[in-house]
């Protein structure tokens, strides 16, 4: 079974020659919206998908405005108001060292510098200058991990593990 990673969402149509109104969900819209690029078209419950290839795009009130390659009025889009745009997990990105997808951080166990296990990452925060991920314990509440230098030693993708520094006040 194919593996999908979000792109965007199509919400909306704009004007009348084929254009659609995107909500960008992706790290990377500058080549995921690019001119020839391909992307999937996903209904979110029957999961009908469809291929599309852009043929133009710009980013218009925090929106991407894209025109798809046969698409040329409202009657050919209108009918897909709420899908989702993906692309497959083959044709990820490569990020730099030390960055990391969400997908690839859910999951992972995290375990203190000495050993100590902590819990499961349920989920990733994006509150503001840094990510926070939300560790699931064992027993208790769950801890938040602010994702910084001083806290974060080390990640280990292929082996789903995350050493962390736990400062004073974070338990």
């Amino acid at each position: 079974m194919e593996q999908w990673l979000s792109v965007g969402k199509l919400v909306n149509t704009h004007g009348i020659r084929g254009e659609v109104k995107v909500v960008s969900q992706t790290d990377f819209p500058e080549e995921r919206f690019a001119p020839r690029s391909i992307l999937t078209l996903i209904h979110p419950e029957t999961k009908q998908t469809m291929e599309l290839e852009v043929q133009s795009a710009r980013l218009h009130k925090n929106m991407y405005i894209v025109k798809f390659r046969g698409f040329d009025n409202i009657n050919d889009v209108e009918k897909y108001k709420g899908w989702e745009l993906k692309v497959s997990k083959e044709d990820m990105v490569e990020l730099e060292e030390g960055e990391y997808y969400h997908h690839q951080i859910i999951g992972c166990q995290v375990v203190t510098e000495d050993g100590d296990v902590l819990g499961e990452i349920k989920e990733i925060l994006s509150p503001g200058a840094n990510d926070v991920w939300v560790v699931k314990r064992p027993k208790g509440k769950e801890l938040l991990i602010p994702v910084i230098d001083e806290v974060v030693l080390d990640v280990n993708v292929a082996e789903k593990l995350v050493k962390v520094h736990l400062m004073e006040g974070l338990i």
